[in-house]
């Protein structure tokens, strides 16, 4: 697990839905990084350059957040696909008299070591190599810093998961990862100290319709076993009164429960063993020896 993507992760499936995924912040994206941007209080690192990963999908309400509770730092925004980069570029743009003084907000790929903190909101998941996007997460962390990141966790969507495998049909997603794993390839990937916390939130909804149409915001099934052709009129009145007969709550309406994992980790010092023969990135190297000269030595 490691070192190799999840098993039931279709790599060109992920690939599709990064380039036509709706260009907006779903409701329950923002209502995570809300979350998650109240957990920094407890984080005393006050970064002087930090990175937003995808704020589109990941949240750009959520970025005001942030950049209040950093108002000094520069900011480095990450985001793929020529209209999501289109979006970002327009909705986070600063009015004219504020870039005179606000730290300076950069659109485009992070330069290793250029920030001390990395925000990535609710797009593990949906990574087909998950391991190599860890990885640019700590090659753009100056050493200290610290990444903090948010998913979908196994129990996401349990409820639809049931409905699915009683009708024997495909499974209506790929499976999502867990916490436990996620921790083993932080470290796998160099990061240090991890802390891996989760939380189960439910959605309800008014009606199957109302239903269907979110989860279609949410993401799209990349289970290398979904059904391979498209579906008739017939199958999604099926579905839809199958879930209104099965995800019926006492109040009527429709339930699904969403599993949110959160994670925090530390980009360390290299350290190299006797007899080791370690390559340093000329970045890491950098600070250490700033380190080095701040403690005297």
């Amino acid at each position: 697990m490691t070192a190799e993507r999840p098993p039931t992760i279709d790599s060109a499936a992920a690939a599709r839905w990064q380039a036509v995924a709706p260009a907006r912040s779903p409701w329950l994206h923002e209502e995570v990084a809300r979350r998650m941007e109240d957990r920094l209080q407890w984080i005393r690192l006050q970064p002087r350059a930090w990175a937003d990963w995808e704020p589109v999908r990941g949240g750009l309400a959520a970025h005001a957040l942030l950049e209040r509770r950093y108002p000094a730092a520069e900011c480095y925004v990450a985001q793929t696909g020529p209209e999501h980069a289109r979006l970002a570029l327009a909705h986070l743009a600063r009015p004219w008299w504020r870039r005179w003084t606000a730290p300076a907000l950069h659109h485009g790929p992070v330069p290793p070591g250029a920030v001390q903190m990395l925000w990535a909101n609710m797009a593990l998941h949906t990574a087909a190599q998950p391991h190599m996007l860890i990885e640019q997460w700590h090659r753009a962390l100056s050493v200290g810093g610290f990444l903090m990141f948010s998913c979908l966790g196994p129990d996401t969507l349990r409820e639809l998961r049931g409905v699915y495998r009683a009708l024997d049909w495909p499974p209506p997603a790929h499976d999502f990862t867990d916490m436990h794993d996620w921790g083993d390839m932080l470290v796998h990937s160099g990061f240090a100290d991890p802390v891996m916390d989760m939380e189960r939130i439910t959605l309800s909804w008014e009606s199957p319709q109302r239903l269907l149409a979110e989860l279609r915001e949410l993401g799209a099934n990349l289970h290398p076993g979904r059904f391979p052709a498209l579906r008739g009129r017939g199958w999604k009145q099926r579905l839809q009164d199958e879930l209104a007969r099965t995800l019926r709550q006492p109040d009527g309406r429709l339930a699904l429960t969403f599993e949110i994992i959160y994670g925090h980790a530390v980009k360390p010092a290299p350290r190299a063993g006797v007899g080791e023969q370690t390559a340093v990135p000329l970045e890491d190297l950098r600070a250490m020896l700033r380190s080095s000269k701040n403690r005297g030595g």
